[in-house]
This record gives structure tokens, C-alpha cells and sequence, in this order.
């Protein structure tokens, strides 16, 4: 007994320092500053020379201007006369300007090292949590965003996971000091976990009668939780608790933005038969959800346009999901549903990877894409579908300056290279940790800078 107390000890102290470690280690990279926000713009911008792509209008040479964080001027610039003493020139010959990209349905700033427990805040215990904020949790010092942010990514909806009810999700710009800072929109979508509507089968599956049983339980908790949250918001319309003499629910009042029309509810389901149920079960209450994931979506297409459902596709680039199914049917559903009729945004999976947004809509128009309409998928119908497109999403007067420039085509990975971003007119720096690390070994290695 003594040696396997001292061996448990040992084991124990051994197991403690090695975590030790591993946190000392995170708090360090962690606390390697991100370049510095941006300053508040003081005097006119105009970029001139550039290919202008405004997610409204095909491409075209042009001029643009903003002042004070918002467009004064797009246009071709014939009867501009730049006042050069009073604004900067950005001369931009040869280069194209964006609308800056929207990543929607993602965990930026929610999640930093996967193998690092302390490091991941996207998920909370239990099964139905309306009132959880992502917001609160975003680390607007994440080292990820910098890296994104170069990719032309400059907004994003952050959104919780876990459970049936995952939580609240919020819309931020990607160039702060901190969460409040950072956000756009604080309560867009309240986000929920579509059960399976296909039983699994195997030796160790459930009976077809008790996945049914679970499931319809699984639905009817969420449709008494809706139920409930419905009846407290017309009792309590503004969460005021002095009129009925009782304390805010915070689980039910979290369900108010559901009834007014401010909050969207987000579903993440991917097969057909789930879609249909899903989009019938939330019109017995005038809710109309948008669809995440969706990967089935284009066998049903033409009911999708009908019901004016909006998707949010994750994976554009997978293998399929049917046996059967051609290869490439995930790479050219976003052109068949763009056919049909079907208005939908793009997203990826994590937090790393969003860097890799841009080029899902690139793929997406090397088989069969408009590139009008992938564009707009990144920007002014993800704007869109977010219920911000009045001041993002597109390069229009009265708009934010949310933009950023590139050498070339930025929905390619070979072209997609930013040289100046602006967000709300403040120009971001696009110094990142890569680069940082290119640098570094490319002294070490003296090889030429690019």
C-alpha cells in the first residue's frame, strides 16, 4: 500500500506539473500582443485606380471615398476633384476593393488552442440555454482574428454550441480592444441543435421506438420552452418585472427578440427530411429559421425558394453526403441553389480555418457559381441574413466603410492578397503572427522578402 500511495503521488505531482506547463505555456503565447485597433479616421479617404467590386453592380474601374467611417463616393470618379492637401490618395492602380467578408456561424474568438481546455468557451452545460451570451465570451485578443482579418475577413457572427437551445449569437467587427468594443449586433440569432429524424441502426442502436420516443421528447421540451417564452413576452413585453410585481425569467426573456423581430432563430440541420420538419415546426409560431449546415439542401431546392428559407452552407469543400452521388455535388449545390432561387451565405467550421471563407465561394464559382453571387454570398447576403445589410455588406453611399483592398481576385487563394483594410473607416493593421514567423525565419534563413 505504501509503494502505490508513493506511486500516486508521484503520478499525481507528475500529471499536475505537465498541465502546469501546458497552461504557463498558453498564457504566453496568449499574452503575445495583436497589432493595436485602429484609430478613428480624421480626414477623407479616396482609393483610386481600383477595380470596385460592390457586391451590387459586375466590376468596374473606378473611385471611392469615405469620411468619418462612412462612404461619401463610389463611382467612376469622372467629376471628382481630389483635394490632396485635405484627404489621403490611396493610389490603387491594378488592385480591386471589397466589401469587407462576413464569416457567419463560426467560433473566432470563442475557441484559441483546441488541445487546451481553458483556452475553448463556446459551450455551456445542459440542454436548453436562451439566455447565454456569445458575446461575453468573445476575446477580441485572440491570435486567430489578426490571421483571418488578412484573408479579407473583417465581420463575423460568433455562435455558441451544445444542447438543444445552444445559446445566443452576436455580430462583430474583427479590429477591437474588447467584446463591447467589438460589437455590431449584440443578440442576432439564438441558435438551436436540430435532432436527428433518421433512427440509427446496429447491433447497439436504440430500438426504432425509443429514438422515436427520445425525439419527440427532444421537441416537445423545446416546444413548451417556446410555449412559455411566448406567453411571459406578451404578459411582459419589455421584460419590465415592476408590472407584474415578478422577477425577469431570464431563460424566457431571452425568447423576446423571437416575438419583436430582432433575434433570428439559427438551426443547424443537415439532411432534407430535418430541413422540412424543422421549417414546419417553427411556422406554428411565425418564425421563419435559417438553416445551417444544410448539405442536403439542394433536393429540395425549389421548396426552400418557395418557403424564402435562408441558408447558411458550411463545407463547400467535402465529399458527399449520399451513396451515388457525383463527387463533385458539394461543390456545385451552391449554383444550383443559387438557380432555384435560394439565398444563402458561406461559412466554415472553427475558428482557425475561417481564413479559408473566402476560397469556399471561389471553389464554388469554378463550378458553376456567378461570381456576382458568390461575392454577394460572403458579403451583402450574409449581411442579409444577419439583419445588417443597412450598414454592411456592400460599397454604397451611407454605408460603412468596411472594405479592404487586394492584388488580386480575393476569392481565389492565389490572388486573395490584402494590402489596406478599413473597418468603420479605421485602417487596420494587417500584421499577424504568420507573418511575424515569416519573417523571423526568413532572416534566419535569408531567404528574399516577398
Amino acid at each position: 500500500m505504501k509503494n502505490l500511495f508513493s506511486i500516486r503521488g508521484i503520478l499525481l505531482h507528475s500529471a499536475a506539473t505537465t498541465l502546469g506547463l501546458i497552461w504557463l505555456m498558453t498564457l504566453s503565447v496568449l499574452a503575445q500582443s495583436n497589432p493595436s485597433p485602429g484609430k478613428p479616421q480624421t480626414k477623407p479617404v479616396w482609393i483610386t485606380g481600383a477595380i470596385i467590386h460592390d457586391a451590387v453592380n459586375p466590376p468596374y474601374p473606378g473611385v471611392i471615398g469615405f469620411d468619418k467611417g462612412e462612404i461619401v463616393y463610389v463611382g467612376r470618379g469622372a467629376e471628382i476633384r481630389l483635394d490632396a492637401v485635405n484627404s489621403e490618395i490611396i493610389d490603387a492602380r491594378g488592385q480591386h476593393v471589397y466589401p469587407g467578408f462576413i464569416a457567419l456561424h463560426t467560433l473566432l474568438g470563442l475557441y484559441e488552442i483546441e488541445s487546451v481546455r481553458a483556452t475553448r468557451d463556446h459551450t455551456e452545460s445542459g440542454t436548453l440555454n436562451p439566455h447565454v451570451h456569445a458575446l461575453i465570451a468573445y476575446n477580441s485578443d485572440s491570435r486567430i482574428v489578426p490571421t483571418v482579418r488578412n484573408h479579407g475577413v473583417l465581420l463575423a457572427q460568433i455562435a455558441p454550441e451544445g444542447g438543444l437551445i445552444s445559446g445566443r449569437s452576436a455580430v462583430v467587427q474583427l479590429d477591437a480592444w474588447n467584446w463591447e468594443d467589438a460589437c455590431i449586433k449584440a443578440a442576432d440569432g439564438m441558435y438551436l441543435q436540430w435532432p436527428s429524424m433518421s433512427n440509427s441502426t446496429g447491433p447497439r442502436a436504440p430500438s426504432a421506438e425509443e429514438q422515436n420516443k427520445a425525439r419527440n421528447l427532444t421537441l416537445g421540451s423545446l416546444e413548451q420552452y417556446l410555449n412559455e417564452a411566448r406567453d411571459y413576452h406578451l404578459q411582459n413585453p419589455n421584460n419590465d418585472p415592476s408590472g407584474n410585481q415578478r422577477p425577469i425569467n431570464l431563460k424566457l426573456a431571452s425568447a423576446s427578440g423571437l416575438w419583436n423581430g430582432q433575434t433570428k432563430v439559427f438551426v443547424r440541420v443537415g439532411d432534407a427530411k430535418g430541413m422540412v420538419a424543422a421549417v414546419e415546426f417553427f411556422a406554428r409560431w411565425n418564425l421563419k429559421p435559417v438553416l445551417v449546415g444544410a448539405e442536403e439542401a439542394d433536393q429540395i431546392q425549389d421548396w426552400l425558394a418557395a418557403q424564402k428559407i435562408d441558408l447558411i452552407l458550411t463545407k463547400v469543400h467535402r465529399l458527399p453526403n449520399r451513396d451515388g452521388d457525383p463527387v463533385y455535388s458539394a461543390y456545385d449545390a451552391p449554383a444550383r441553389l443559387a438557380r432555384a432561387g435560394v439565398r444563402f451565405g458561406f461559412s466554415m467550421d472553427g475558428a482557425w480555418n475561417q481564413r479559408n471563407l473566402p476560397y469556399q465561394a471561389g471553389h464554388a464559382v469554378g463550378f458553376g457559381l456567378d461570381t456576382l453571387r458568390a461575392l454577394q454570398a460572403l458579403t451583402l447576403d450574409a449581411a442579409r441574413i444577419l439583419g445588417i445589410e443597412g450598414r454592411y455588406g456592400s460599397l454604397e453611399v451611407g454605408k460603412s466603410a468596411t472594405l479592404f483592398l487586394s492584388t488580386g481576385d480575393a476569392l481565389d487563394m492565389r490572388g486573395n492578397n490584402p494590402t489596406h483594410a478599413f473597418v468603420d473607416g479605421r485602417r487596420v493593421n494587417l500584421d499577424d503572427k504568420q507573418k511575424a514567423l515569416y519573417r523571423k525565419f526568413s532572416e534566419k534563413y535569408e531567404i528574399p522578402a516577398r
